[in-house]
């Protein structure tokens, strides 16, 4: 059968990619690979049922999607505690507050409303190796269990659900944020009910954008992808700055008092320094993609902060902050994973701590983001080439080291193939704009005429 995993669960136009009979199946199939570990024995040892964390965001297919999802879990001897809207970081959080087997999220993150998907977690609130994606594919053609009688799952209302995510948010925080006025924009989706409640309860004065979910608006011209509106709307309220959430709220991104944006590189920039001070960034280090900018490396290094870099995408962040228990990593996409405090990246979590970290030191977004200059990028995508030719080809690496040797420590050059299609993506940064742009298209040309189908 096909691979049905990509980078963050399984996705797909909800009702034709993504039916209620792949869901059920999804789940039956999670149930047999993740109901059977030691601690879902332990529980069975003491006649109790594994147990299920489930939660979506606002989208209208949520409703079957999730419905589908219970009724899989349920037939299979789970029980399901249902959380409702909520943040996918709030359901990695409940999994491990309440030491739950696994858990799902019902969501497609920033994708439109006709979209959605199923994210599946591991116990702990962890997001599951390449080999368990694939076990549980490989299940889905398998026989599933059928309990009867009072093996038979329940499907309970998760009644605190929500409160304990708040109240975990406000435990993470080293001071309040009293004093601070913050738009918010909740993207019309799961960030809704949780982040205005958060902010104020910590302190802030709180206005509050794309708020209004109906099942159809989730994304749809609010939120991380779409700061416009945001920054209209600090301009018009005179906040001290705006904080966007995607639409299941595990990214964040910022304009300051003067509306301008300050990406996932500058957060995290603010926040590794912040940290740094604070003795709370574990052996002096960040994680980031090749991705991020090359400010964020010159910023780090002169605040004697090191740079993990990864492949791009959360996953491998995560990966690298696990391996050595790092604290702090993300994309700059807005993807912040801070790892005491989450096991995966949290939009709110990472807005909240942007917020204290200026009520802490009586400093404007704007200066505090000044602490990393942001360097002029550009990419190209080059299509209709062979991505697997790129590697080794002697003219593109000629041309490659021809451009590194001219921006010299003042910019950097990143070929990159797709994994999904046919093209290559050329990133040059530099000190400005032009010398940017001159260098990223020759280097396309270069690519496009060595690497022609």
């Amino acid at each position: 059968m096909p691979q049905l995993f990509g980078t963050d669960g399984v996705r797909g136009l909800a009702n034709a990619d993504l039916t209620a009979d792949l869901a059920l199946g999804l789940a039956q199939a999670t149930a047999v690979v993740l109901g059977q570990g030691r601690s879902a024995e332990a529980r069975r040892a003491a006649g109790k049922r594994p147990v299920a964390v489930l939660a979506r965001d606002p989208r209208i297919s949520g409703e079957f999607l999730s419905a589908a999802v219970a009724a899989g879990l349920a037939s299979s001897g789970v029980d399901v505690l249902e959380a409702g809207v909520l943040p996918t970081p709030a359901t990695a959080f409940l999994i491990a507050d309440i030491d739950a087997d696994f858990g799902v999220m019902i969501s497609a993150s920033h994708n439109p409303a006709p979209d959605n998907g199923i994210k599946i977690f591991a116990r702990g609130g962890t997001k599951l190796p390449d080999a368990v994606e694939r076990r549980i594919e490989e299940y889905l053609d398998r026989p599933k269990l059928s309990p009867t009688g009072a093996d038979v799952g329940r499907i309970i209302r998760f009644a605190d659900a929500e409160d304990r995510y708040v109240l975990h948010l406000l435990g993470s925080l080293p001071n309040r944020l009293d004093g601070i006025h913050v738009v918010l924009d909740c993207a019309h989706g799961a960030a809704a009910g949780v982040s205005p409640e958060t902010f104020r309860d910590a302190g802030a004065k709180v206005t509050i954008i794309g708020n209004d979910p109906d099942g159809m608006n989730i994304n749809d011209g609010v939120g991380s992808t779409h700061l416009d509106l945001l920054s209209k709307a600090v301009l018009e309220h005179g906040a001290d700055l705006g904080i966007a959430h995607d639409g299941d709220a595990d990214r964040c991104l910022a304009v300051d008092a003067a509306g301008k944006v300050v990406d996932g590189d500058q957060i995290m920039a603010i926040l590794a320094v912040s940290m740094q001070e604070r003795g709370k960034l574990k052996d002096d280090t960040l994680v980031a993609t090749v991705m991020s900018n090359l400010g964020l490396h010159v910023a780090m290094r002169e605040h004697g902060i090191n740079v993990v870099q990864t492949g791009v995408g959360d996953r491998y962040v995560l990966e690298a902050m696990n391996a050595n228990a790092y604290s702090l990593g993300g994309e700059q996409s807005g993807h912040v994973i801070m790892a005491d405090y989450a096991t995966t990246g949290d939009g709110i979590l990472t807005g909240l701590h942007i917020v204290a970290e200026m009520a802490r030191t009586g400093k404007t977004l704007a200066e505090l983001a000044a602490v990393m200059q942001v360097y002029p990028q550009i990419l190209v995508n080059v299509t209709g080439v062979d991505r697997t030719r790129l590697v080794g080809d002697e003219v593109v690496d000629a041309a490659v080291r021809a451009a590194e040797v001219e921006l010299g420590d003042d910019g950097r050059v990143l070929l990159r193939p797709s994994g999904t299609e046919q093209l290559v993506r050329v990133m040059v940064e530099a000190a400005d704009q032009p010398t940017a742009d001159r260098l990223a298209h020759r280097l396309a040309d270069v690519v496009r005429e060595r690497l022609a189908i």
